[in-house]
């Protein structure tokens, strides 16, 4: 049984990491729009004669649409940035971060359960990060390469 426990502690830093991604990829905030819905047939329903509690609800229902408004108006911006993005030196950091970690690591005790499988994703991960900074260094090269032969 203790192999099992030491492979389990092994994998637990790569779980979590996986187990964080997961779960950030699958928050969601609160339905607003179906909130919005709920408030206008309410406000359907209400009587006229309650005047206040009416203007009061269309208020609470207009700043609802403004987050909405502005939440999309966000989220467009955010993602001409995303798409515009192409790499630069913070992959390069990345990228001397893992290979630097990977060399600590190798300097751990190889006797720890979980070495291998740490060594072998760090490689994995300071590929990826490599892959990203070499992208990163093509596309400076071939946009300074390019703005050389236009002058």
């Amino acid at each position: 049984m203790p192999g099992f426990a030491e492979l389990a502690m092994a994998g637990a830093p790569i779980a979590g990491g996986a187990l964080l991604g997961v779960v950030a990829g699958n928050l969601r905030g609160p339905d607003i729009r179906g909130t919005i819905k709920q408030d206008m047939d309410l406000l359907d329903r209400l009587p006229a004669e309650q005047v206040e509690r009416r203007a009061e609800l269309q208020r609470v229902i207009d700043l609802r649409l403004d987050d909405i408004i502005a939440g999309v108006d966000r989220n467009r911006s955010l993602r001409e940035v995303a798409a515009s993005y192409q790499g630069n030196w913070r992959d390069i950091v990345v990228f001397i971060c893992g290979i630097l970690f990977t060399i600590v690591w190798w300097n751990v005790p190889h006797s720890r359960a979980n070495w291998l499988l740490m060594f072998i994703v760090m490689i994995i991960v300071s590929v990826a990060a490599g892959l990203y900074a070499l992208r990163g260094i093509a596309r400076a090269f071939a946009s300074v390469t390019h703005r050389r032969d236009a002058q």
